[in-house]
C-alpha cells in the first residue's frame, strides 16, 4: 500500500481484519496510548494479545519511555495482567545502552555517561557495564547556587571522564541539570537521546515527554547538526535495526502498532515495514493523518485495539 494511500479503517470489518492479521508474523506495539493509559489498561488488550500469540504471531513491546528498565516494564506488564517476557521487550534506555557499549564504545576513561533521566536508563547502563553520573543523584535535585555558576564555568565542577550526555525523560529536570549537560556537550561530549517525544499520554492527558526535556539543549548548542542528538528511540532507523539484528524478523512481515503519527507510524515506515497500524486511544486522532500536508499516514487503523478480536 503505498505510503499516501487512504488508511483503511478495520474495525467492525471481521474480514478485513483476518486479512490484515494474516500478512504478518511479528507485531511491534508501543505500549502507552496503545495498551494502556496510566495504570489503565484499554479493554481488550489482553485478549487481543492472546489472539495474536494463539496464531503464532511474535509479539515485541517497544516503548520510547525511558524511565523504566525492560526489568521495570515486565513488572508492569505483570501488574497490568499483560503477558510478557524480558526479551519481548526493546526500550529506549536498553537502546542506549547497548548503543554506548556496543557501538560507541568510548575508550577509557572518557566513556562515562551524564544522565538526564531515571532509574531506567542507570538500570540499563548498569548492566552494559557503562560508567554514569547524574541521573536520580539527590546532590543534583537542588536549586542551582552562584558557586554553581562560577565551578561550572571553570570547569571544577564537571567530571573530565564525561564522554557522553545522555537525554531522557527526567521527571526532575533543574537549571543545574541543563547547566551541567549543555557544558559537558561544549567540551565535546557526545549528544544521545533516548527519544525526542514531545509529549507523553498519562491519566488521559498530555505531559512533557523527554523530547521536551532535551529541547532546551538543543536550542542552546544553536543551529547545526551538532546540536541534535542521535536518537536512540522511534523513530530512529538506528532503533529499528537494532530490533532487527536481535530478533532476526522479517520487515516486511512485520507491523508497527502505534498512537502517534511522528513516532510509531514513522518508525515503521521509515523502517520498512509491511505495514502500520494505527490506534485512535492515544495522541494522534484521525484528523491527523487525513489532513492534506500529513506528514506520514498509517496503513490501518482501528478506533482501539480490542477491536482486533472481530
Amino acid at each position: 500500500m503505498p505510503e499516501d494511500a487512504k488508511p483503511i479503517h478495520l474495525t467492525g470489518d471481521s474480514q478485513g481484519i483476518s486479512d490484515f492479521l494474516d500478512e504478518f508474523d511479528t507485531f511491534l506495539f508501543d505500549c502507552d496510548g496503545v495498551l494502556w493509559s496510566g495504570d489503565h489498561v484499554f479493554d481488550g488488550t489482553v485478549e487481543t494479545l492472546e489472539l495474536l500469540r494463539s496464531k503464532g504471531k511474535r509479539i515485541v513491546f517497544v516503548t520510547n519511555n525511558s524511565t523504566k528498565s525492560r526489568q521495570d516494564y515486565k513488572k508492569k506488564l505483570d501488574a497490568l495482567g499483560i503477558p510478557s517476557e524480558v526479551d519481548e521487550i526493546f526500550g529506549s534506555a536498553y537502546s542506549s545502552a547497548v548503543y554506548i557499549s556496543r557501538i560507541l564504545s568510548l575508550p577509557s576513561p572518557r566513556n562515562k555517561v551524564f544522565v538526564l533521566g531515571e532509574t531506567g536508563i542507570e538500570a540499563e547502563l548498569s548492566a552494559e557495564n557503562v560508567p554514569y553520573i547524574g541521573g536520580t543523584d539527590p546532590a543534583l535535585r537542588r536549586d542551582i547556587d552562584p558557586e554553581d555558576f562560577t565551578r561550572i564555568a571553570d570547569g571544577s565542577a564537571l567530571d573530565p571522564d564525561v564522554g557522553v550526555v545522555l537525554s531522557g525523560l527526567d521527571l526532575h529536570v533543574n537549571y543545574l541539570k541543563l547547566s551541567l549537560a549543555y557544558h559537558y556537550l561544549r567540551r565535546g561530549a557526545v549528544f544521545l537521546a533516548t527519544n525526542t517525544d514531545s509529549t507523553l499520554p498519562s491519566a488521559g492527558a498530555l505531559f512533557p515527554g523527554a523530547g521536551s526535556i532535551g529541547a532546551p539543549l538543543i536550542n542552546m548548542l544553536g543551529a547545526g547538526a551538532k546540536s541534535n542528538p542521535i536518537v536512540m528511540g522511534k523513530p530512529s532507523t538506528a532503533m529499528m535495526d537494532a530490533i532487527q539484528g536481535k530478533f532476526r524478523l522479517d520487515r516486511k512481515r512485520t507491523c508497527m502498532v502505534g498512537d502517534r503519527l511522528d513516532t510509531d507510524i514513522r518508525f515503521g515506515v521509515d523502517g520498512g515495514l509491511g505495514g502500520t497500524l494505527a490506534v485512535l486511544t492515544g495522541v494522534s486522532a484521525r484528523e491527523d493523518w487525513e489532513a492534506e500536508d500529513a506528514v506520514v499516514r498509517p496503513t490501518w487503523f482501528v478506533d482501539t485495539l480490542g477491536d482486533l478480536r472481530g
